[in-house]
């Protein structure tokens, strides 16, 4: 079964909507074991929750029988509450709550190392969010008792994504994201913080100011206390149309191409360059780690690369625009790509990962033709049958051939726990991919 408890309670079976409980603590009892799945629910905390402190003399009469009936109406869809001690519980496997996938989508946020990744996490999560925890069943005060934990996680959700999209650029979705939920998080100064730089960004100085404005009656009236430093120098910044609100601050060793921020060239090989678009692969964990954050981040490093033409590159950015789920799609195989590239050229013995990036680059040959370049030559050139996949088959294409060639044993990991970049060393005399970056840290 599928059950739903943020937001209205539901149950559901195949996609059947099913009645569960014809009195509104029985809802409330079986949410409070859904809620803490898998672990022992003591009758004395049911009876607490069920009638805020306060029971009446019956009450754990009331309990046995709320119990004896979900078991009468649970049992054939497989949902078993067993008897434990002087408690219950449920047993979670093959049933779905969303508060569960809720929880879990957030984990999986925590962990990853690309702030796209992230912020698609983040999405699918807030999602499942349809109005407050058991609206139809709970009060506020007991909301807050069962769900404090979960409304916390949202609310860390929401300032993550809104400040993850703003360092890539998309003031215009943040204040798309933030304006349902505006009233709720209104002294939220992390979220006030997002939609004040979102609506600067955009154009519109006059309302971020209004905005602080609100935020600081509300926190003097309702809490008696003045917005914390960050929110009053932020402010101020925009008070005063201090010039760097006016976009992203710019990454560390980056180059400003076709207005996208790309990682300096280091890997001596356009191959090595693309393992290098992800800064810190021994620490996949660090925030702002990957330099491919978009699609069209993407188009331009393959053409700063000379692995595409610029006409390509336009085509391929307008068709991005678009089509957004192709180009999403493009990028995450890009990705997964760049990782067994990596893989593959700092273990040469690790063959899945070898044909991995086999098969991408025979695909890749397939569409490709020989053509006559405006100088005479012939020259391998993608067809438009590539498509958004362009600038992964010239990858790999690229890759293919330092694969094949005895220079690629000479290349080296970049030792810094920071860092792991790759650059070719032939003299086998370098430590450090950059003298002006890892090398001179490390040694001070």
């Amino acid at each position: 079964m599928e059950f739903r408890l943020l937001g209205p309670f539901q149950a559901r079976h195949e996609d059947t909507e099913i009645t569960v409980g014809s009195r509104r603590q029985e809802r409330c009892l079986l949410a409070v074991l859904l809620l803490d799945a898998g672990r022992v629910v003591g009758t004395a905390r049911l009876i607490d929750l069920l009638w805020h402190g306060a029971p009446p003399a019956g009450a754990r009469g009331t309990v046995h029988t709320y119990i004896a009936r979900l078991r009468s109406r649970l049992g054939p869809y497989g949902v078993r509450v067993r008897t434990r001690h002087d408690g219950y519980t449920i047993d979670p496997d093959g049933h779905a709550v969303d508060a569960w996938e809720f929880v879990n989508l957030i984990e999986q946020a925590a962990q990853a190392g690309d702030p796209a990744e992230r912020i698609r996490l983040h999405d699918r999560a807030l999602a499942l969010w349809r109005g407050p925890l058991l609206a139809d069943v709970v009060d506020e005060p007991l909301r807050g008792r069962l769900g404090g934990r979960l409304a916390e996680l949202r609310s860390a959700a929401l300032e993550q994504r809104a400040e993850a999209r703003l360092a890539m650029g998309l003031h215009d979705r943040v204040l798309a994201d933030l304006a349902p939920v505006v009233d709720e998080f209104a002294t939220r100064e992390r979220l006030v913080a997002a939609r004040m730089t979102a609506l600067y960004r955009a154009g519109r100085r006059a309302e971020a100011l209004e905005v602080y404005r609100h935020t600081r009656k509300l926190l003097v009236a309702e809490l008696g206390i003045d917005p914390g430093p960050e929110l009053t120098t932020l402010h101020d910044r925009v008070l005063h149309g201090d010039p760097r609100l006016d976009r992203p601050s710019a990454p560390v060793y980056a180059v400003r191409v076709g207005g996208e921020w790309l990682p300096w060239n280091t890997g001596g090989h356009p191959a090595l360059e693309f393992c290098n678009t992800y800064a810190g692969w021994s620490r996949p964990g660090r925030p702002d780690a990957d330099w491919l954050r978009r699609y069209e981040t993407l188009a331009v490093w393959a053409g700063h690369l000379d692995l595409v033409d610029d006409r390509l590159v336009r085509r391929l950015r307008r068709r991005a625009r678009e089509h957004p789920d192709e180009a999403a799609e493009a990028l995450a195989r890009a990705r997964v790509f760049r990782g067994d590239l990596y893989a593959c050229l700092t273990d040469p013995h690790d063959a899945r990962a070898f044909d991995a990036v086999a098969a991408v680059a025979s695909e890749g040959a397939g569409s490709a033709v020989f053509v006559r370049g405006e100088d005479g030559l012939g020259q391998w050139r993608l067809s438009d049958a590539a498509g958004l996949h362009s600038p992964l088959y010239a990858t790999a294409r690229s890759a293919a051939e330092l694969l094949a060639d005895p220079s690629r044993f000479t290349i080296r990991r970049c030792p810094d726990e920071d860092c792991g970049w790759l650059f070719a060393d032939p003299g086998g005399r370098r430590r450090w991919c950059s003298l002006a970056t890892c090398g001179n840290r490390c040694r001070s």
